[in-house]
Protein backbone atom coordinates (compact mmCIF):
# COMPACT_ATOMS: atom_id res chain seq x y z
CA UNK A 1 0.00 0.00 0.00
CA UNK A 2 1.34 3.48 -0.88
CA UNK A 3 2.48 5.89 1.81
CA UNK A 4 -0.01 8.55 0.68
CA UNK A 5 -3.78 8.85 1.21
CA UNK A 6 -5.12 10.74 -1.82
CA UNK A 7 -3.93 12.58 -4.90
CA UNK A 8 -5.94 14.72 -7.28
CA UNK A 9 -5.52 16.66 -10.48
CA UNK A 10 -7.83 18.80 -12.57
CA UNK A 11 -7.82 18.24 -16.33
CA UNK A 12 -9.79 19.31 -19.37
CA UNK A 13 -11.95 16.40 -20.54
CA UNK A 14 -12.76 16.46 -24.25
CA UNK A 15 -15.60 13.96 -23.76
CA UNK A 16 -17.65 16.48 -21.78
CA UNK A 17 -15.97 19.74 -22.88
CA UNK A 18 -15.33 20.76 -19.29
CA UNK A 19 -12.74 20.58 -16.53
CA UNK A 20 -12.98 17.59 -14.19
CA UNK A 21 -10.99 16.47 -11.18
CA UNK A 22 -9.49 12.99 -11.03
CA UNK A 23 -8.96 11.54 -7.54
CA UNK A 24 -6.97 8.45 -6.62
CA UNK A 25 -6.95 7.06 -3.08
CA UNK A 26 -4.08 5.11 -1.57
CA UNK A 27 -6.22 1.95 -1.49
CA UNK A 28 -6.57 2.07 -5.30
CA UNK A 29 -10.07 3.52 -5.50
CA UNK A 30 -10.45 6.26 -8.09
CA UNK A 31 -13.16 8.68 -9.16
CA UNK A 32 -13.73 11.51 -11.59
CA UNK A 33 -15.89 14.43 -10.53
CA UNK A 34 -17.27 14.62 -14.05
CA UNK A 35 -18.61 11.07 -13.94
CA UNK A 36 -21.44 11.81 -11.52
CA UNK A 37 -22.17 15.22 -13.05
CA UNK A 38 -22.29 14.01 -16.66
CA UNK A 39 -23.38 10.38 -16.38
CA UNK A 40 -26.54 11.39 -14.47
CA UNK A 41 -26.98 15.08 -15.34
CA UNK A 42 -29.56 17.32 -13.77
CA UNK A 43 -31.80 19.26 -16.16
CA UNK A 44 -29.51 22.29 -16.33
CA UNK A 45 -26.42 20.22 -17.09
CA UNK A 46 -28.27 18.10 -19.68
CA UNK A 47 -29.40 21.24 -21.52
CA UNK A 48 -25.85 22.68 -21.44
CA UNK A 49 -24.35 19.43 -22.78
CA UNK A 50 -26.92 19.25 -25.56
CA UNK A 51 -26.14 22.85 -26.54
CA UNK A 52 -22.36 22.23 -26.49
CA UNK A 53 -22.85 19.05 -28.54
CA UNK A 54 -24.72 21.00 -31.23
CA UNK A 55 -22.07 23.72 -31.29
CA UNK A 56 -19.15 21.31 -31.50
CA UNK A 57 -20.80 18.94 -33.94
CA UNK A 58 -19.98 15.88 -31.83
CA UNK A 59 -21.89 14.01 -29.17
CA UNK A 60 -20.57 14.86 -25.73
CA UNK A 61 -20.91 12.54 -22.76
CA UNK A 62 -19.05 10.83 -19.97
CA UNK A 63 -17.12 7.68 -20.88
CA UNK A 64 -17.85 6.14 -17.49
CA UNK A 65 -15.89 4.92 -14.51
CA UNK A 66 -13.31 3.15 -16.67
CA UNK A 67 -12.45 6.21 -18.75
CA UNK A 68 -8.88 6.03 -20.06
CA UNK A 69 -8.02 9.30 -18.29
CA UNK A 70 -8.82 8.04 -14.79
CA UNK A 71 -7.28 4.62 -15.49
CA UNK A 72 -4.00 6.18 -16.66
CA UNK A 73 -3.87 8.57 -13.71
CA UNK A 74 -4.61 5.76 -11.22
CA UNK A 75 -2.02 3.45 -12.77
CA UNK A 76 0.60 6.21 -12.68
CA UNK A 77 0.15 6.72 -8.94
CA UNK A 78 -0.14 3.03 -8.08
CA UNK A 79 2.92 2.16 -10.17
CA UNK A 80 1.05 -0.19 -12.49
Amino acid sequence: MPDWEITATTIYCEDVDDEVTLLVYGDGASICTGHHKYAWPDTETAVAVKKKSKQSGKKLGCSGAECHRIVQYRNKWLGI
